[in-house]
């Protein structure tokens, strides 16, 4: 249970993330899945909202080579069926509909780059703040030598799933994660409001846009 009882933290709805990507040489990472799942805490306990996944297509001259087809399993046959980054990236940002959020990832650097690169399909994640599960860690967890996904949950005895490197399993580990960082680090004094988690493992949009107004009537999905 998350003892925390900041109105702040309590008001925002968290969005935790995560990409695959191909790293081609000379140019940058090119997102081929992304999996976002939503909740909060304000029953003091993680309460999911919604959460999302899919595939993308990358650039016809972005070649998926075995390493990648060994880490992740996603062979090219199956990205070449995919939607392209942009329309997958438009598809998730309209999700976002009910503000304040925070963006949680492992690595947020990452992440925000990813998505910033993305802009001007996802302007509303382009322009969320985003919490860094790695620098959090190195906050509660001083002792760890590293502070890797696999290492962090290990020390936590968080079991890894053979899907280990796919976007979605990658994200659940970060929501059990990210739990236990806010219970953790209450119960020993390293904070205890949003602002302290902003300040120890905030990291900045990296391009924010214009949000554009929200005049749908339907119900968030985040």
């Amino acid at each position: 249970m998350v003892t925390l009882d900041d109105p702040a933290l309590l008001g925002h709805t968290f969005v935790v993330i995560d990409f695959e990507a191909l790293t081609p040489k000379g140019r940058p990472a090119e997102p081929i899945e992304v999996a976002a799942v939503a909740g909060s805490f304000r029953t003091g306990h993680w309460a999911e909202t919604g959460r999302f996944s899919a595939l993308m297509r990358p650039p016809d001259d972005v070649a998926v080579t075995p390493f990648d087809v060994a880490q992740t399993g996603i062979t090219d046959t199956v990205l070449r069926a995919q939607r392209p980054a942009s329309q997958v990236m438009a598809a998730l940002d309209a999700r976002l509909t009910a503000p304040p959020y925070r963006l949680v990832a492992h690595h947020a650097p990452t992440e925000a780059g990813l998505i910033a690169r993305q802009h001007e399909h996802c302007p509303r994640l382009a322009a969320t703040p985003l919490l860094c599960t790695v620098r959090l860690a190195r906050v509660a967890y001083p002792e760890l030598r590293s502070h890797s996904l696999d290492t962090v949950l290990h020390h936590l005895g968080i079991p890894l799933p053979a899907n280990r490197h796919r976007a979605l399993p990658d994200v659940e580990l970060t929501v059990a994660l990210f739990g236990r960082l806010l219970t953790d680090g209450a119960a020993t004094d390293r904070w205890s409001t949003l602002a302290d988690l902003d300040r120890l493992g905030g990291v900045p949009p990296k391009r924010a846009t214009q949000v554009p107004a929200d005049t749908s009537t339907q119900q968030p999905l985040f």
